[in-house]
């Protein structure tokens, strides 16, 4: 993009505004627009443009009928909305973190990563059709992660490489399903929990029971129950045992020389157990206490089937993870088969992800620069690197807030935002524009950036952070930006610290049409030292009496004869009519090394007269209205003209008692006097518009620069219509 041209009418509170930026002298131009000119309509017109959103476009919100205009060339084609970025810290709902993932790995490595992550996915798909179908539980791969891991964030993979071990070549079978036990809600465990007294009494009764079988026992580290006697069983089912001459002895003496006979022995013996009427009342309890809960209807319906289920529900998160390992010891060939493909990739899939850390350094280093930069009580961590650059997912940003040396609380994106303040807030915001921003760096050299008064709010620290990424911006080659800002200190500040020529500097105007004019930008040095170099220019000249009774001011004492004098120029005193203007360069000359030789031709003038002919002179031309040294003229003037009517309704005053604030106090006196006046109006203006423009210093002229000349060129029409 080498030129922008622009043609706004009708867009908002932009009445007009036609202008060219040629980005082959700058890649950056700086706007200052006083409030309520353009800056806002400006930044609005832009955005709705980049929106590109037929239900929403720029307009005139209150006269609909006009007509508006919103041409944005390049050259003489129309720039893409898609090349448009408003950056506003104000914007709440902006968040790029999304973007971030537009920064992937090479093309190379995420293809090898995506083709083993397919390959292993594909796996894992099958293999979890089989795990279903034994367990019949709604989510295998979730509730398998979740028994084994208390990280939420694990790998099914790595999980499973885990418990592979752990699988068993005999398994026991469960004739329930999955989630009637282990539900998702967790009713059951809620249930057992609630109910542990009744659960303990049935496990202590069937203990009891067991330890007075001839067959079943249960010792301090195991138990020999029906999974161990239907192994035993299963194995020698054929009668090999036996027909080898083998037998089995139990502990009280009974021979067994058949199969069939050790089956029939397991029955009596689990019927014996099952038909105790102690274990039967206490089975009764717990099936009260579930009464007709339709939640535990299934859980119910599983223990009345196998109420010795109970034994093992007494541990409930060891017999779910026993549940599982015997699911998986079902398929146990395909789990190993998984489990070392998955080994076997392992180490590659590592060796990518070291090589995406190195290129995602680019995301971790704007964050460790806005931390650096930004002075506020927050610390910003990505917390998932590899996801973000080979999966593409959004990144998850934490937040460690601390203040007043306490130890960091991590916070989310709502709580962190409740608690900091507007100008915390706004830097937040910006975060995420930076990250867009890097984004599109990735995109051709068409990107347009409108920074939208970005450091207001801020202290000085933290606008100063934002003027160094602007400039790190400026000195790129992938943006063309606009500033746009009303902040005087900011204006002057990135005209500095980006070494902009003049030509790229504006300071805009709008005049009773709302039509906006852009005006070669000012004021972006010492404006004392500016008005120095002029002062054989009238308006100059007198501009210099507030910043010269200002620097005596600081320098000596407000009793010094000189201030006193300079204060007769800005105020009606018993002298200031027969002062001269060479009594005032004297004074200037002795103040200022750079004027104590000069000389001046209009010395012999009345000062108080060449003050209110300057002033008129100002008022009658087609005046520049950006000129600080008009309006500081026409301010005097106002002020010395106000005094002139009041002193002369007010005959018995007396000016010598009064040693400051002497406009408020005559005003005060003349209300006092004449409270039906129509001058009051007139006065009021006067009292609040020119105060602050007065007595001003090189660094506190902002007020006067953001007033429109039209506006003390009218005031000032106003106060000699009462004289």
């Amino acid at each position: 993009m080498k030129k922008l041209n622009i043609q706004f009418e009708n867009c908002f509170g932009i009445g007009k505004l036609h202008h060219q930026f040629d980005f082959e002298k700058s890649n950056t131009h700086l706007v200052y627009a006083p409030n309520g000119t353009m800056k806002t309509s400006f930044a609005k017109t832009f955005e709705l443009i980049s929106k590109d959103d037929p239900r929403n476009k720029p307009c005139d919100r209150i006269y609909k009928s006009r007509v508006s205009k919103y041409e944005l060339l390049n050259e003489d084609s129309t720039v893409n909305p898609s090349d448009i970025l408003v950056i506003n810290a104000e914007d709440d709902s902006f968040d790029a973190s999304n973007k971030i993932s537009s920064f992937l790995a090479s093309k190379e490595l995420k293809d090898e990563y995506d083709n083993i992550y397919q390959e292993l996915n594909d796996l894992k798909v099958e293999f979890i059709k089989k795990l279903k179908i034994i367990s019949q539980s709604t989510d295998c791969e979730t509730e398998f992660i979740n028994t084994f891991s208390e990280d939420e964030n694990s790998e099914f993979f790595e999980v499973l490489i885990d418990q592979v071990d752990n699988l068993k070549t005999e398994y026991e079978k469960y004739d329930f399903r999955y989630n009637d036990i282990f539900d998702k809600k967790g009713n059951v465990k809620k249930f057992l929990d609630k109910n542990e007294a009744i659960l303990d009494q049935y496990v202590s009764d069937y203990k009891n029971i067991i330890s007075k079988s001839r067959f079943f026992k249960e010792s301090t580290t195991n138990t020999f129950g029906t999974y161990q006697a239907n192994t035993i069983i299963k194995s020698i089912e054929d009668n090999s045992f036996f027909e080898a001459g083998h037998k089995f002895v139990l502990e009280d003496g009974t021979e067994v020389d058949n199969a069939e006979n050790l089956k029939t022995i397991v029955e009596e013996e689990i019927q014996n157990i099952l038909s105790d009427e102690k274990l039967k009342k206490s089975f009764e309890k717990v099936d009260k206490a579930i009464g007709s809960n339709a939640e535990l209807r299934s859980f119910k319906n599983v223990i009345e089937k196998n109420n010795l289920i109970l034994v093992k529900l007494k541990d409930y998160d060891k017999f779910k993870r026993e549940v599982w390992i015997n699911y998986f010891s079902e398929i146990k060939e395909e789990a190993e088969k998984l489990a070392n493909y998955y080994k076997g990739k392992k180490t590659r899939l590592e060796e990518i992800i070291g090589e995406s850390k190195k290129e995602f350094e680019l995301w971790t280093k704007i964050i460790r620069t806005f931390n650096s930069r930004f002075h506020v009580p927050f610390k910003v961590n990505i917390v998932n690197q590899e996801d973000i650059i080979l999966k593409e997912e959004t990144a998850n940003l934490t937040f460690d807030y601390a203040d007043r040396g306490a130890e960091a609380v991590k916070q989310n994106r709502e709580n962190l935002l409740n608690i900091l303040s507007k100008g915390e807030q706004r830097a937040y915001f910006i975060l995420h524009f930076l990250f867009e921003i890097e984004a599109r760096k990735l995109k051709p050299d068409k990107n347009l950036l409108i920074f939208d008064d970005v450091a207001d709010s801020f202290d000085y620290k933290n606008k100063f952070a934002i003027i160094e990424y602007i400039k790190e911006i400026h000195e790129q080659d992938h943006f063309k930006t606009i500033v746009l800002t009303h902040n005087f200190d900011f204006y002057r500040t990135v005209a500095s610290r980006l070494h902009l020529d003049r030509d790229v500097i504006y300071m805009t105007t709008k005049d009773v049409q709302n039509e906006i004019t852009f005006h070669k930008g000012q004021y972006i040095n010492d404006v004392f030292s500016y008005l120095i170099r002029n002062y054989q220019n009238p308006k100059f000249f007198i501009s210099l009496i507030a910043f010269v009774r200002n620097l005596i001011e600081y320098s000596e004492s407000k009793s010094n004869a000189d201030y006193l004098t300079l204060t007769s120029c800005l105020h009606r005193k018993e002298e200031s009519d027969n002062l001269k203007v060479d009594q005032i360069f004297n004074i200037f000359k002795n103040k200022l090394v750079k004027l104590e030789d000069k000389t001046i031709d209009f010395g012999d003038s009345k000062l108080i007269d060449f003050i209110i002919e300057t002033a008129d002179s100002i008022a009658e031309e087609n005046t520049d209205e950006i000129a600080l040294e008009n309006k500081i003229c026409l301010a005097i003037a106002i002020r010395l003209q106000a005094e002139k009517y009041l002193i002369g309704k007010l005959p018995d005053i007396d000016l010598s008692t009064i040693t400051k604030n002497q406009t408020q106090i005559l005003y005060k006196e003349y209300c006092t006097n004449h409270p039906n006046s129509e001058a009051k109006i007139t006065l009021d203006k006067v009292n609040l518009m020119t105060p602050e423009n007065i007595h001003i210093n090189a660094f506190m002229f902002e007020p006067l620069i953001d007033m429109s000349i039209n506006h003390l060129t009218l005031l000032y029409r106003a106060v000699n219509n009462l004289n």
